[in-house]
């Protein structure tokens, strides 16, 4: 069991698209720019709309009123943390800003270990162990926050895993907050099936998605929360809204029209939400064989804009270049790939592991003109700033053998 009392350190940038913005999404967005006006708390009804209809094409049906928006997932989450009361539980590794938030809260925070097929979800097992421990401690363990499409490993955890891990979290009396923000990017949807927790258990669970993940520019914050349909949801959303009005965290007026219009899914954006995520995983492969081929570890990546990868197998020669930790390793990697590589140790995992992610974005093109070519070419790969960038980082992981 671990709990983490640290300082809040600054967090490293979610992995960057890479991508120039989609026109469309452009044109929505300047024709709004003379609103002078925020959204109301948690969003108007039009946007609150389109987030309803986003999740409806999810089989998560439900109305518009169970819905809140905030202008990007930290403070979203951070407002639902605080909505709770009792300890917050989440597995190791997990994303950067989560054990912060509970810091800045004062939460007790407990990370637990993941298996070893995916990450995001916690063994159900180590689950239920941590929170006997952590109430035989004295702890009032009350959330669990996880998410099925994870930041940072890139998987997609099984759905048999989910449901266990679901049924545990909540026989033990648990409310779920499930970070769905990139579900939408999956890189094979065919053969990855991907099972909201909302889905079995939907009276016991919060769905929150950052729209950066698939349908809007990162440098656009807006995140949307789906609450439970019940008296216990509408209590949750309603102290929700009352931490986000506190915070004066308010969603944009000129950025509401043209989130609602992502979240409404034209042909345009689905197209663009497509070609990323193919884009993305074709890279994201390429980095994993090259991972794999230095002798180092990594899950298959199956979501997102980036991997995670274990360079333990080379710590020999690491420490000989002066890297003995995680910490020492993304400064040695950063710099030599000209990119941010953060550690593992961001993610909650031991400072001593040798993990950093690596993301994709930085690898398709150094301008907006190579990346949109990146974006719509039939093989990627073969372009020649795509096989530059290839080589570069193959490069720099072979000088670690």
């Amino acid at each position: 069991m671990h709990e983490d009392h640290g300082p809040v350190r600054y967090g490293p940038p979610a992995p960057d698209p890479g991508l120039p913005v989609l026109p469309e999404l452009a044109a929505v967005l300047t024709a709004a720019a003379d609103r002078t006006r925020a959204e109301p708390p948690g969003g108007g009804r039009t946007l609150r709309e389109a987030a309803r209809g986003y999740w409806d094409r999810r089989g998560l049906h439900g109305p518009p009123e169970h819905i809140v928006a905030a202008p990007g997932d930290q403070p979203l989450l951070l407002a639902l943390v605080a909505a709770h009361g009792g300890d917050v539980l989440m597995p190791r590794p997990c994303p950067a800003t989560w054990m912060p938030q509970a810091r800045l809260l004062g939460r007790p925070a407990y990370q637990v270990p993941t298996p070893a097929e995916c990450g995001g979800v916690p063994d159900p097992y180590a689950l239920l162990e941590t929170v006997r421990r952590v109430r035989a401690e004295g702890g009032r363990p009350k959330l669990l926050v996880l998410s099925v499409a994870d930041d940072p490993t890139a998987t997609v955890a099984p759905p048999e895993l989910v449901r266990e891990a679901c049924e545990a979290a909540v026989g033990e009396g648990l409310h779920i907050i499930s970070d769905e923000t990139w579900r939408d990017t999956v890189h094979r949807p065919r053969d990855t099936v991907l099972l909201s927790p909302a889905e079995m258990c939907p009276d016991d669970v919060t769905v929150i998605s950052d729209l950066s993940g698939a349908l809007t520019p990162a440098a656009w914050p807006l995140a949307v929360a789906r609450f439970p349909g019940t008296g216990r949801g509408a209590v949750l959303r309603a102290r929700t809204l009352d931490v986000l009005t506190a915070l004066g965290a308010l969603v944009a007026g000129p950025l509401a029209p043209s989130a609602a219009h992502a979240l409404g899914e034209p042909e345009a954006v689905r197209e663009r939400v497509r070609q990323a995520a193919r884009l993305h995983g074709r890279v994201a492969a390429a980095v994993h064989r090259t991972v794999l081929g230095v002798g180092a570890l990594a899950r298959p990546p199956q979501a997102g804009r980036h991997l995670y990868a274990d360079l333990g197998p080379l710590r020999a020669r690491l420490a000989a270049l002066g890297v003995t930790d995680s910490m020492e390793l993304e400064e040695h990697l950063t710099d030599r790939l000209g990119a941010p590589t953060p550690g593992g140790h961001r993610f909650g995992d031991e400072l001593g592991a040798l993990r950093v992610r690596l993301s994709t974005g930085p690898l398709l093109g150094a301008t907006p003109a190579e990346r949109r070519e990146s974006l719509t070419a039939a093989e990627p790969l073969e372009l020649p700033h795509v096989e530059r960038a290839l080589s570069r980082f193959a490069t720099a992981l072979d000088e670690l053998r």
